[in-house]
């Protein structure tokens, strides 16, 4: 892989905690970001550090040993207390691009089945780096996540059972987001939505843009137009819809500081109305459906509006689901005790309650 070198900032603890009552360090690696967690025996958090030393930003070229250099940087600290301490990683770290590929595991997946993924990469300090897969879907579109996977285990470790053999309806908003069908603890199929990072494009890089002025806060009646018009107008589809975004502002219609709202709202309609075609071959839909939500809670809480417009009021926000999920995967590896890990999973639903 070829990568300059940048600069690494590193955001330090955010809970006092000391590496020799710890039992896993765990890490969430993406491309932009590196999050550490130092885990105590009942699967509580320590501590924690922030890293912008994602795969991409290392902080010299990987062939120079940058993903050393900000593995020790981030949690070389806590080792130098507790050298035999486990560590797992889960994210883009294990992509073709990251430190040591994991192979996709195939859907349906199951926690097992990740845990059979593992593939290990040994570290410059001697520390094993267990790194989790991600899944595959394959077909005439296939469809992949890493990381993601992770973190949907930990919803479950958090929420209540469902009943026998339904479904549980995921979705992690963000730039790709995806919406995943749990069913039986497996991860049974999925869609990814490029509604993000086609927000950004659009707003960055076309003629729409130029129109936009950043409001100071967000305007929930410009983007529940946006949402209203994808579910009821939106038949010829997105491309024939976004457009509005600049004639209702040429037409008087939307003031300029309205127009990031409006798209966003449009963009995360015709998500919605995606989702609701796809659940509707499976006969389902949105209507009256209990789901969980995952991710930042400012864009976890614009979903939750959209929603509404599709009669879901049921949409619950998993907050740690990352933490959570790389917990239950260690456990599951046998990396921290299964006693430690049951008091995790007890205290995890306990607060979902």
């Amino acid at each position: 892989m070829t990568q300059t070198g940048s600069t690494l900032s590193i955001h330090p603890a955010q809970r006092a905690g000391q590496a020799g009552d710890a039992s896993l360090i765990a890490l969430d690696w993406g491309t932009t970001s590196l999050r550490a967690y130092l885990f105590g025996a009942n699967g509580e958090v320590l501590d924690t550090r922030a890293s912008t030393a994602g795969i991409m930003n290392l902080p010299r070229p990987a062939v120079e040993g940058g993903f050393d250099a900000a593995f020790d940087a981030v949690v070389g600290g806590w080792l130098d207390g507790a050298p035999e301490l486990p560590v797992v990683a889960a994210g883009m770290v294990g992509s073709a691009q990251g430190w040591k590929e994991a192979p996709y595991v195939n859907a349906p997946a199951s926690a097992d089945a990740l845990v059979g993924g593992i593939v290990r990469v040994q570290t410059a300090r001697g520390v094993t780096l267990n790194i989790v897969p991600g899944v595959l879907q394959n077909g005439d579109l296939p469809n992949v996540m890493r990381g993601e996977e992770t973190q949907i285990f930990g919803a479950l470790a958090c929420a209540q059972p469902p009943a026998a053999n339904e479904g549980v309806l995921v979705g992690l908003p963000g730039t790709h987001a995806k919406w995943v069908i749990v069913r039986n603890a497996k991860i049974e199929r999925f869609h990814t939505f490029m509604t993000g990072e086609v927000f950004a494009a659009l707003s960055e890089h076309t003629i729409l843009g130029r129109t936009m002025v950043t409001p100071e806060r967000p305007d929930t009646d410009a983007f529940l137009r946006g949402v209203k018009v994808a579910r009821d107008k939106g038949q010829a589809g997105m491309l024939a819809t976004i457009f509005s975004t600049r004639t209702l502002g040429l037409t008087g219609q939307l003031s300029r500081e309205q127009q990031p709202d409006y798209l966003s709202g449009l963009l995360i309609g015709h998500e919605l109305s995606g989702l609701e075609t796809a659940l509707a071959q499976q006969q389902s839909t949105l209507a009256g459906r209990a789901l969980q939500l995952i991710g930042n809670e400012a864009l976890c809480e614009r979903y939750r509006l959209a929603l509404a417009q599709f009669g879901c009021q049921q949409a619950v926000l998993v907050r740690q689901a990352t933490e959570r999920g790389l917990w239950r995967i260690a456990a599951q590896a046998g990396l921290v005790s299964a006693l430690g890990a049951a008091q995790a999973d007890t205290s995890a639903s306990q607060k979902a309650t």
